[in-house]
């Protein structure tokens, strides 16, 4: 098997994983997409604050770089929900504002989380295609890594996905759309890592970039809604669980790259 064949099919190992995780939550009632928004929160959260620009920053040249992308980022990702709103507005009767406006957000919430995980998932293939570069075991523990982290990640982003009003089949579809940009990444790391080695921080700052925006401006606001004492604990306890989940998914992909000395690569 040549090398460029095992990065891929690490990669594409990594991206089926996203599937059928998809395909689990298709089993979940509708009456429970919004009640677990609040452990995708979580889990947003989590990835972007504890996994994804810790790495950034870890790599990166400045630190002010990353902030300003991430800065960038979130005002970026406002103006894209503005203008999904704003077509909203002038295609169909507008229900985006109101008190009659329904649970769901016209998809917008939806798009903007998965650009940012395609971004992600990108990135993620380029490290895979690095490690396997260095060493072909070194390739196979971290596309088992990034694997393990995801989970939590891919599962909140399916869930926001349903929660924002797309139906189970074309919230499948995006997942999968999303998860092939792994494939893509690691392609073009094979063949160009050393010139996009140094965008990859940055990168990975505008993927968290969006997480942050989804979770704070789109999906939290949603749950003041609710603000029963009970409703609140409920949903105080699932963002702590997503949190939780991430780090403790985090620990376990370091503890399997732990000993093998690249942990410059993810």
């Amino acid at each position: 098997m040549s090398l460029l064949t095992a990065i891929l099919l690490a990669s594409a190992a990594g991206g089926l994983l996203s599937v059928l995780l998809a395909t689990l939550a298709l089993k979940l009632k509708a009456e429970w997409v919004p009640v677990m928004v609040s452990y995708a929160i979580g889990a947003l959260l989590g990835a972007a604050f504890l996994e994804i620009l810790p790495h950034a920053l870890d790599h990166a040249g400045s630190f002010q770089a990353v902030s300003g992308t991430v800065l960038a980022g979130i005002f970026g990702f406002f103006i894209l929900e503005k203008l999904v709103l704003w077509r909203h507005c002038h295609t169909e009767h507008c229900e985006a504002h109101g008190a009659d406006a329904p649970a769901h957000d016209h998809g917008r919430s939806g798009m903007m989380i998965t650009v940012g995980d395609t971004v992600h998932n990108f990135v993620d293939g380029i490290m895979i295609a690095a490690a396997f570069l260095v060493d072909v075991k070194l390739g196979v523990v971290t596309a088992f890594a990034i694997a393990a982290h995801e989970v939590p990640q891919e599962l909140g982003d399916f869930l926001i996905l349903l929660h924002s009003g797309y139906s189970k089949g074309k919230a499948l579809l995006l997942n999968l759309l999303s998860s092939a940009a792994m494939m893509l990444g690691a392609l073009l790391g094979y063949f160009l890592l050393a010139p996009l080695q140094e965008f990859l921080p940055y990168m990975l700052a505008l993927a968290a970039s969006g997480m942050i925006y989804v979770a704070v401006a789109d999906l939290i606001p949603g749950l003041h809604k609710r603000a029963e004492l009970g409703h609140t604990a409920q949903q105080a306890l699932l963002i702590g669980l997503g949190v939780l989940t991430v780090w403790l998914a985090s620990g376990l992909a370091h503890e399997w790259m732990g000993g093998h000395g690249h942990g410059h690569v993810h």
